[in-house]
Order: structure tokens, then C-alpha cells, then sequence
């Protein structure tokens, strides 16, 4: 897989492997028991540059390719889904300042967010309407050369600890075609009239925060729309979201990878019948096929970064690699669990927890049922790029 990377993309990708393995693994189960927030961790994060995987060099951060990118996402949820949870969507809003943003916006905030000293997090979704985004309330009010924003947004990750909040509203005025126009705005969560109102209790990712945000009238200088021309923030989104899908699906690659890991040590040292259960052909069968989907899972993740970083568009096979690495982690890590028989389903064993986990995948960073509606609408576009269909 790290053929293609130079000596110092692959010193990067081993460098996160050692703290994943040496750091990270021993602890996960004490926190995961315990429920506190990893903070030693992060800091470590902090300290290795994981802040800054989507910050260009010049503003302090590693500016990673997309294929090291999606490494190092595996990478670290193949130690611990939740260190990935937490560069996820801060990865995302670093990506759109930067590719999008003004001198103004990069000079602002790429440092902090390369650093840590800023921590990103998307808001998007609304109470009222969750994968309709063009749905949304959330309103962008003149006042001045300035707006007022007025927004309730929920399922926002990280968005306790965030300190910019990349919000997606839309302006009183359609377009000149009667269209609704939509903007991002860079809402720092100090302003006035931010308030995080519920923490969501979930069955998974307790450590990674989940919440609610209202706004209210809060105070944005039009220097913090971003790319500073307004109207335009959908096309932002759709470009900064196939990023997300890339960090999510390598995400989903390093919990079925944790998964396969586990059930074949279990395999290996339980025994029945005077054999350990890796010996008994309905296990083995079930161990290949787990094997075979992580390997694909990955190869068309790697693809999908690999078509984004060479700016290609990058939609559909974006949403496969989503759509396919998330259901492949739940499948094995349901296998997992049967690996493990009776084992699987107690607290102790880290299957349980991954067979929990995964289902996330399948939500986040777009259903994956909306997934399947971009796929089938670049399938009638006839993207023979991607799919090698005959003329």
C-alpha cells in the first residue's frame, strides 16, 4: 500500500503506527472502562502534527497526499476508532479553509488548526431535516456589510470541544434562477450568541462528543464567509464532504482490520474438540472472507484518495469507497463477534465494542443510502471512468 509514498511519507505513516501501537493500544480498554476523555492522548496527537493532516506546510501542517491521508486515518483506527473520530471532522474544516479560504481566513486559521491551539468541527444538520441539507432553516441575516446568523444544529461531532465551527446557511434571497443560495460561514464558537445545549448519550464513540448547537443572532463579519464570495457554499461542501469520505472509509478499513486481528488471535488460541477453532473449516471459511473484504474495503479506498488527490472528480467513487468500507466493517465485525461465540458479546473482549462502533460508518459524513443515490446518479451521467463499461 506505501509503494507509491516517498521516504518521508512513509517515515510519517510508520511514525503513527509506533505511537498507535506503543501508546495507544495498551490504554484503549482503560478508557473505554473508565469513559474519560483521552486527553494525554490528544495531546500526543497534538505533538506528532495529526492536527494539521490537511494543513498545506506552509501554514504549519503536515500536507498530506490523500492516499498518506487515508493511511494515517487506518492507522489509528486500527489502534483506537475514537483518535480517528476526533481529526475527522476537524480534518474537513481544515481542508475547506484551505482550499477554499482567502489569504485572509488562511493566515487566521490554518495555524491554529495545524496546532491544535484551534479544533474544527462541521455543522450542518438540522432538527428538522437530516440528510436534506438544501432543507436547512439556518439563516445568514444582513446587517450591514456583516450578517446575523441565526442556525440550530445538531449531531455536530467534536462540537464541544471545537473552537470554529464551519456552518452551513442559507441567505434570505434566492438566486437570480429562483434558487436557494447557501454560504459557510467560519463561526468561532467564542462569539456571542453561541450556546451548546444537549450532549448526546450514544451507543458508541463515548468519548467523542456529541452535540447541539444553537445560534442565535450571532455576530459574522463577512471576512468569515468562506472564500468571501457568497452563494457558493454548497459547491464547498459537496468538494470538502468527498474528503471526509475518504477519512471515514480508511476509518471504517482500521476497525474491520482491529476486528480481523482480534478474531483471528481468539481462533488461534481457543480450543474445542482437542483443536484450536481455527482449525475447523467453519471458521476458516469465515476468516477468508473477512480477509478478503478488509483488503478490497482498502484497495478501493486507496483508489478513491488516489482519484481526489490527482483532482479528479471524485464523487462516485468517493461514496463506493464510503458506501463499501462501512458495510464491510459491520459485516466483520459481526463475524467477529461469532468468532468469539459467546466471548463476543461481553465487554472485556474489543469486538464488542467494534461491532457497536461500526454501525457509525454507515451514518456518518452522508448515509449511506444517500451514497448509494450519488452512485446512481453518476452511473446515468455513464461514468464509464470508473465502472469499465463497454461502449
Amino acid at each position: 500500500m506505501h509503494e507509491s509514498f516517498s521516504d518521508v511519507e512513509r517515515e510519517i505513516v510508520r511514525t503513527v503506527e509506533r505511537f498507535a501501537e506503543e501508546r495507544v493500544r495498551p490504554l484503549v480498554a482503560g478508557y473505554e472502562a473508565s469513559g474519560t476523555f483521552p486527553a494525554d492522548l490528544v495531546d500526543e496527537m497534538v505533538q506528532l502534527g495529526l492536527f494539521g493532516l490537511a494543513v498545506p506546510e506552509e501554514f504549519g501542517g503536515l500536507g498530506l497526499r490523500l492516499t498518506v491521508f487515508a493511511a494515517v486515518f487506518e492507522t489509528l483506527a486500527r489502534a483506537w476508532t475514537t483518535l480517528a473520530a476526533y481529526a475527522n471532522s476537524h480534518a474537513t474544516v481544515a481542508h475547506a479553509i484551505a482550499t477554499y479560504g482567502t489569504e485572509d481566513q488562511k493566515r487566521r486559521y490554518l495555524p491554529g488548526l495545524a496546532t491544535g491551539e484551534h479544533r474544527g468541527a462541521l455543522c450542518l444538520s438540522e432538527p428538522d431535516c437530516g440528510s436534506d441539507l438544501q432543507a436547512i432553516r439556518g439563516t445568514l441575516v444582513p446587517d450591514g456589510e456583516d450578517y446575523r446568523l441565526n442556525a440550530s444544529k445538531t449531531y455536530v461531532t467534536n462540537g464541544r470541544r471545537a473552537t470554529l465551527l464551519l456552518t452551513l446557511a442559507r441567505h434570505p434571497q434566492s438566486d437570480a434562477a429562483g434558487k436557494p443560495r447557501f454560504s459557510l460561514a467560519i463561526v468561532e464558537k467564542a462569539c456571542d450568541g453561541v450556546e451548546v445545549t444537549t450532549t448526546f448519550r450514544k451507543m458508541a464513540f463515548g468519548q467523542v462528543d456529541t452535540v447541539q448547537i444553537e445560534m442565535s443572532a450571532v455576530p459574522i463579519s463577512s471576512r468569515n464567509i468562506l472564500g468571501g464570495d457568497t452563494g457558493i457554499g454548497f459547491r464547498q461542501l459537496m468538494d470538502a464532504l468527498e474528503v471526509g469520505r475518504i477519512a471515514i472509509a480508511a476509518s471504517a478499513v482500521g476497525l474491520a482490520a482491529n476486528a480481523v486481528a482480534e478474531a483471528r488471535k481468539f481462533a488461534a488460541e481457543r480450543r474445542t474438540f482437542g483443536v484450536a477453532i481455527d482449525q475447523h473449516q467453519a471458521i476458516q471459511l469465515k476468516l477468508a472472507d473477512m480477509a478478503t473484504r478488509l483488503v478490497a474495503a482498502r484497495l478501493i479506498t486507496m483508489e478513491a484518495a488516489r482519484e481526489k488527490e490527482t483532482g479528479k472528480r471524485c464523487d462516485m467513487i468517493g461514496a463506493m469507497a464510503k458506501l463499501f468500507a462501512s458495510e464491510v466493517a459491520v459485516k466483520i465485525a459481526q463475524d467477529a463477534v461469532k468468532v468469539h461465540g459467546g466471548a463476543g458479546y461481553i465487554k472485556e473482549y474489543a469486538v464488542e465494542r467494534l461491532y457497536r462502533e461500526a454501525l457509525l460508518y454507515t451514518i456518518g459524513e452522508g448515509t449511506n443510502d444517500i451514497n448509494r443515490l450519488v452512485i446512481a446518479r453518476r452511473i446515468k451521467d455513464d461514468e464509464r471512468g470508473i465502472l469499465g463499461l463497454p461502449y
